[in-house]
């Protein structure tokens, strides 16, 4: 499982909108984010550009490190 931090997120609202944008770039597959330690897991079904993966965050709003 890898794992990437989100900055910015702290509810329900947050945590879909992070897991909903992670699981539209290609190769990310079960997205999941914890609120408490502000970090988005998730598994790759392929190589994930995580670039792309970071960019899909930051549309919407959130600070992927």
């Amino acid at each position: 499982m890898r794992t990437l931090k989100v900055n910015g997120m702290h509810c329900g609202h947050c945590k879909a909108a992070v897991e909903e944008a992670a699981a539209r770039v290609p190769g990310v597959s079960a997205p999941e984010v914890d609120l408490t330690a502000r970090v988005l897991r998730y598994e790759e079904s392929t190589p994930v550009d995580v670039e792309a993966l970071k960019a899909a965050i930051r549309d919407t709003g959130f600070d992927p490190k």
